[in-house]
């Protein structure tokens, strides 16, 4: 068991405990998850339990044991794989398996029989010989598993394992977990995605150090009943309903072709009905989700739209117009074609996402789409512009964010903006009026000084879009930007995409969240370095009903098209 009694956590200079007054008792048998955004006291919860940090006050006991008094006797008990779990990249998956069993001191014996089992549990027996930093995202985090699990530990605490890794693999992730969890491991599971949270037995929701629920997922959706709803928008307009709506709603996102609210707690269906301009009807009861009960828990989403779309002028008109084009794009790194014969079209003023599992080539047809990468063959063009021929002019048309947002750490968030405003070619009274807006817009004037690598994941994540739009540009490119922020933050950036979108600007953005996939206009499916299918969300949902699964969701649309085009082109499952 793992039990806390009165465990707090204060940071010194801290205004508020990290962690307030735990009180908690966790048992084996099931996966516990830990939820909460960003700043909620996950991580310093998870570091506690490890003995990485001393309580401020309070008791914690692992397996009977103190974590940091009892730490020799506990770590063989004991398996942490933090968010950036130290695998070694330049050596290979069997040598990563082999330094951690040294590490662990386990006997000739005992590491040959954990490493077959492991290589066997994982599915990684056939890429033994694979340099790590070679490995997908999916298949670098079972590896970081597999070295966590040797020397066979009874307590597993995991740090959001699934951030940055596709559906397919996040479910052979879970696979593990819950088989883990039936042999007798008490696991921990910190997660930013609420649909893992599902999965758990029990959650322990935590916001500002303090716990708010604690128990199984369903029971907090259940509070929910008669409070969520779909509706199909009068004019066709979601971005534009959605806005008009979120300050008369707990919380408002777009789901594909409709948009999902929950109303406030007092609030009958006909009163929001009215407040809306609706007939009663027009309300489609849903089921409620955990996301849905986890935003009202915390006080609701945001109640506003977007305060960057406002400072932009309205750009060229939504005229359908091609803006992005890929024509027969592909790349080959020399036997290996990563990306084959890519084609499509994002037209002015909409979001196209790309998705794909790890190593399916989105990434490599997306940094040809922006001029990172030079295609074998094919063409990528923006605004008519070809990159080979032209690349300059096509770059100042856009913006760029990288999914480590490729911020300068050593520099201050005000240096950041002036470096990168200064790269767009702005200078004097419009650099600084540009920086100024950012500033006020993102609420930056109380960190101006702080350096950008100490920011808060939320910050960053405003910082890099602040700086990728200081020029104004016609096409926006983000390479999933919202990996690991909490579901507020994403909500939050999803506003500001739509508003951006509404006055002209083109976005391509990739992602591994499916709820966010569905605010995309239309999506990509990648595989195998091809594009299976393209369509908006509700497409791909409908291409991949059955009988048994008449409603599926997109992440359910994603894992089944991509298994139907594996089982047609006789190619072995993903690992």
């Amino acid at each position: 068991m793992i039990v806390l009694q009165g465990a707090e956590k204060r940071f010194p200079g801290a205004e508020k405990a990290a962690l307030e007054a735990l009180d908690l008792t966790i048992t084996p048998g099931g996966v516990t998850g830990l939820v909460g955004p960003d700043g909620a006291g996950k991580t310093t919860l998870l570091r506690l339990l490890a003995g990485l940090l001393a309580p401020s006050a309070g008791i914690c006991r692992v397996a009977g044991l103190d974590p940091l008094r009892d730490a020799r006797n506990l770590s063989s008990l004991l398996g942490y794989m933090p968010q950036r779990f130290g695998l070694y990249e330049d050596l290979s998956v069997s040598e990563n398996l082999e330094l951690y069993a040294a590490l662990r001191n386990l006997t000739k014996e005992k590491k040959q029989k954990a490493l077959a089992r492991l290589l066997g549990f994982t599915n990684l027996a056939p890429f033994t010989g694979r340099l790590a930093g070679q490995l997908s995202g999916g298949m670098k985090q079972k590896l970081g598993l597999a070295c966590t699990l040797l020397g066979a530990p009874k307590v597993l605490l995991l740090d959001e394992p699934g951030v940055g890794v596709d559906p397919v693999s996040r479910r052979e992730l879970w696979r593990l977990a819950h088989e883990l969890a039936d042999e007798g491991l008490l696991i921990i599971w910190s997660t930013s995605y609420l649909d893992e949270a599902e999965q758990c037995r029990d959650v322990l929701l935590l916001s500002q150090g303090q716990l708010l629920y604690r128990g199984p997922p369903k029971d907090l959706s259940v509070g929910l009943a008669g409070r969520s709803f779909l509706v199909q928008a009068p004019d066709g307009h979601k971005r534009k309903f959605l806005r008009s709506a979120l300050p008369l709603v707990s919380d408002g996102i777009i789901q594909g072709g409709l948009v999902r609210l929950v109303s406030r707690k007092n609030d009958a269906p006909g009163e929001l009905a009215r407040a809306l301009g609706l007939s009663l009807e027009k309300l489609i009861p849903a089921p409620p989700r955990f996301e849905d009960a986890f935003i009202d828990l915390l006080g609701g989403g945001t109640t506003h739209g977007s305060a960057l779309a406002d400072i932009l002028e309205a750009g060229t008109p939504n005229d359908g117009s091609p803006v992005i084009e890929a024509r027969e794009l592909t790349r080959k790194f020399g036997d290996f074609t990563a990306t084959d014969q890519v084609s499509f079209t994002v037209r002015r003023g909409e979001i196209f996402g790309l998705l794909g599992p790890n190593g399916a080539g989105k990434s490599t047809t997306f940094k040809m789409m922006c001029g990172l990468l030079t295609p074998t063959s094919g063409q990528a063009m923006v605004l008519g512009l070809d990159f080979r021929k032209h690349p300059a002019k096509a770059r100042e048309r856009l913006g760029y964010m990288a999914q480590n947002f490729s911020l300068y750490g050593g520099l201050s968030v005000k240096q950041n903006l002036s470096f990168f405003s200064g790269v767009y070619g702005l200078a004097g009274k419009t650099q600084r009026a540009r920086i100024g807006e950012m500033i006020e817009t993102f609420g930056f004037s109380s960190l101006l000084g702080a350096s950008a690598e100490t920011l808060p994941l939320g910050f960053k994540q405003r910082l890099a879009l602040a700086c990728a739009l200081m020029h104004r540009p016609d096409i926006l490119f983000l390479d999933e930007p919202t990996s690991g922020v909490d579901p507020l933050t994403r909500r939050e950036f999803w506003l500001h995409l739509s508003g951006l979108a509404e006055k002209g600007v083109t976005v391509m953005v990739t992602t591994h969240f499916m709820d966010e996939a569905e605010y995309c206009d239309r999506l990509g499916l990648v595989y195998r370095g091809r594009l299976i299918k393209a369509g908006s969300p509700d497409d791909l949902k409908a291409s991949a009903r059955t009988k048994a699964s008449p409603d599926p969701s997109l992440e359910e649309a994603f894992i089944r098209l991509i298994e139907e085009y594996g089982e047609a082109e006789k190619e072995p499952p993903l690992a």
